[in-house]
């Protein structure tokens, strides 16, 4: 449904030329300079532009994003018809207007820059705007009222409304004063969690993600008497032996910095028999507290909380946090390891296939290239771009030499080892992925080097990939045969 303020600006000429000038909403420049969506997936849809080479989007179907020609973007309102009320009553013109001021503060703001608009471009600025609004039907509002919403929108910007670059995925910039904060969103239910487990003493929660936030909740506020409350939470850690060891060792130094003789069963077991007793216990607690835990929120890096958040099901943040990560790194190819396993650990095969392929460019050496080029072939295959998967591949043959003596000692016996299998399995995957998307000629180019790897590979790693090979050999070979 579209609507009702974008209908008449479309359908009324008249309206649509007073919102294009003065108040530099220009519905017939409904185009950006460079393709964008949304890193939500959600629809997106240029509705207006502006003198600078900004663009107004319908950002889900109803909230209005606007995205300047400089690569900034912020959301300003939820309704075009909201927008509409700031950019008339609020114009672009006027500046210093700051939530701080109350409603009469801004109207003399407004005045004095209508004053200067009047005598600068827009003498009958007055008769535009009672025109406007009345033909719009835009509602009066007070002014601190219209400030206040587009703070508001500004800061739900993220992570609903995180624009990207099409081409190379990087994220608009959003001011530092309406970024989230993801410590604080993962942070926030477990600090109550934590607050109602003090208040009435229950037991440890069930659930291995409510443990975690609690834990770091207590990490960051320490109090004397939660000791019966960390021992619950440490039990249930080690009853359940999850493959979070990071959550079962802060739990474990939690307890141990207490010092308490009765405690040291549980923390043997819970450090595979590090600690074994109480003055033990404090004095490796304080180490691994200062090497690894503390009770600074702001040293505990970024991806702790984008893996807390995903493992939260707040995977919209943590997307939009791991994407602002990536484009804030630069030549450090640990993190973008780190990153490139992080976003493909929440599903977004396109993003972290830009880590891996930036990670792939800083290998020096032939087996790390190899190594990370069958990554990138992977992510390249599961973002669905089979012809980059092809050229990763490549230049994994490159790097090990494949059909040709090998780059260096280290790498001679790479079809040998576990890298010699793996690069060989995805050679399969995309064999078959290549089949059934009906790409003939990548299907059998692929499935060629494949059989050419597995003669050189070892015969243990030969048979973990009979199966694969006979599915991917069966859908090269279903393609040959003629459409009925």
């Amino acid at each position: 449904m579209t609507d009702p303020v974008l209908h008449l600006l479309r359908t009324r000429p008249e309206l649509a030329e007073t919102a294009a000038f003065p108040f530099d909403f220009d519905v017939s420049r409904a185009y950006h300079v460079e393709d964008v969506h949304l890193a939500s997936g959600a629809s997106l849809e240029p509705i207006a532009g502006d003198d600078t080479g900004g663009t107004y989007f319908l950002s889900g179907g109803t909230a209005v994003l606007y995205a300047s020609s400089e690569g900034d973007a912020v959301l300003v309102a939820d309704s075009v018809t909201e927008a509409l009320e700031m950019l008339v009553r609020l114009p672009g013109w006027c500046e210093g207007l700051t939530a701080d001021l109350d409603e009469e503060e801004l109207r003399a703001v407004v005045r004095a820059c209508d004053d200067e608009a009047r005598e600068e471009f827009a003498p009958d600025l007055d008769a535009e705007r009672a025109a406007l609004i009345a033909g719009l039907g835009l509602p009066d509002r007070p002014l601190t009222e219209l400030l206040a919403r587009a703070e508001a929108a500004a800061a739900r910007t993220e992570p609903d409304h995180l624009l990207l670059n099409s081409a190379e995925l990087c994220a608009y910039r959003l001011p530092d004063a309406y970024r989230m904060c993801l410590r604080d969103i993962v942070l926030g239910p477990a600090r109550a969690a934590l607050e109602r487990m003090r208040a009435d003493g229950g037991a440890a929660p069930a659930d291995p993600v409510a443990r975690a936030g609690m834990l770091r909740a207590a990490q960051f506020d320490r109090r004397a008497d939660d000791l019966p409350l960390l021992r619950a939470l440490l039990a249930a850690e080690c009853a359940e032996r999850t493959e979070r060891h990071e959550e079962r060792g802060l739990a474990a130094v939690l307890v141990a910095l207490h010092g308490r003789a009765e405690d040291v069963p549980l923390l043997r077991e819970a450090t595979s028999g590090r600690v074994t007793d109480a003055r033990g216990a404090v004095a490796w607690a304080q180490a691994e507290d200062a090497s690894r835990y503390g009770q600074d929120p702001a040293a505990v890096t970024d991806l702790t909380w984008a893996d807390l958040a995903h493992r939260q099901g707040l995977t919209g943040h943590a997307r939009t946090a791991l994407i602002r990560m990536l484009d804030d790194t630069g030549p450090d190819a640990a993190r973008m390891r780190e990153l490139s396993r992080a976003l493909e650990g929440i599903g977004d095969h396109a993003q972290a296939a830009r880590a891996q392929f930036n990670l792939l460019s800083l290998q020096d050496t032939p087996t790390g290239r190899a190594s990370e080029a069958y990554v990138l072939a992977r992510l390249e295959r599961r973002k669905g771009d089979l012809a980059a998967a092809g050229r990763a591949l490549e230049r994994a043959r490159a790097a090990v030499g494949s059909g040709g003596p090998a780059p260096d000692e280290r790498t001679a016996g790479w079809h040998r080892r576990g890298l010699g299998r793996l690069i060989t399995e995805q050679h399969l995957e995309l064999a078959l992925a290549a089949a059934e998307a009906g790409d003939s000629d990548l299907a059998h180019t692929t499935m060629a080097h494949a059989r050419t790897l597995l003669g050189l590979i070892a015969k243990e790693s030969a048979k973990r990939l009979a199966p694969l090979s006979g599915r991917a050999a069966w859908a090269v070979a279903a393609l040959r045969k003629p459409r009925p």
